[in-house]
């Protein structure tokens, strides 16, 4: 049942997506669009609007996850051989990520990197011959967008788009003057508990499932 799930929700993806590859088309004379799955670990490549190539992926570890959301290749480099010779660095704003090859190829398809996406060697060696700086890469997981799975239980240190969204909201809200960054650092720890202080709320640094729903946040299908 989650397989078909799975397949359901990256084909109403695809219907999303195909305004973004025409806009990016028009605009930046780049006719691709990556779109990867942490689920199926699956990354597929567009190119005007049609599915071109695909390629199976290990994303990251529950522990180190690959991040979600709408980013851009901005850099390509030959990278060591421990990264299959190739790197494409994505504009993730909390931190280091990207596509690579492996010295782990026999790994490809579990989730075990430490948040990039690790591709078989001489797959990561096509795509970097053509996909351009500027490329975007949509990546998604769970059918919960910046959520994932479902809510979880936020800890200072931790980053993600889910962090991102608690920044957003509590800006919106009037109680948050730090940047939209990812980062849950001593700024957002200030907020959260300035919120909690006017709602009267238990004073904690954890941003808990009860909490974001205090915030406002819901889960949709």
């Amino acid at each position: 049942m989650r397989r078909k799930n799975s397949l359901k929700f990256i084909f109403s993806i695809i219907i999303i997506l195909l305004p973004l590859v025409a806009i990016s088309s028009i605009l930046h004379n780049n006719p691709y669009l990556i779109y990867v799955s942490i689920d199926d670990s699956k990354l597929y490549v567009f190119k005007k609007g049609i599915l071109y190539k695909s390629y199976p992926i290990s994303p990251g570890k529950p522990s180190t996850p690959t991040p979600v959301g709408t980013f851009k290749i901005i850099s390509k480099d030959y990278w060591g051989e421990g990264f299959g010779g190739r790197w494409m660095g994505l504009n993730v704003p909390y931190g280091k990520y990207g596509i690579h090859g492996t010295i782990y190829e026999s790994y490809i398809g579990a989730h075990v990197s430490k948040g990039c996406v690790r591709m078989l060697n001489k797959d990561v060696k096509e795509l970097f011959s053509y996909i351009p700086i500027g490329t975007t890469v949509v990546i998604s997981e769970g059918i919960y967008g910046e959520f994932r799975n479902g809510f979880r239980t936020i800890y200072p240190g931790d980053t993600g788009e889910d962090v991102m969204a608690v920044q957003r909201k509590l800006k919106k809200l009037g109680f948050y003057s730090g940047s939209i960054d990812g980062k849950y650092g001593a700024a957002l720890e200030y907020a959260v508990n300035l919120y909690q202080k006017k709602n009267k709320l238990p004073i904690t640094n954890k941003i808990t499932p009860y909490l974001l729903r205090k915030m406002g946040f819901y889960l949709f299908e």
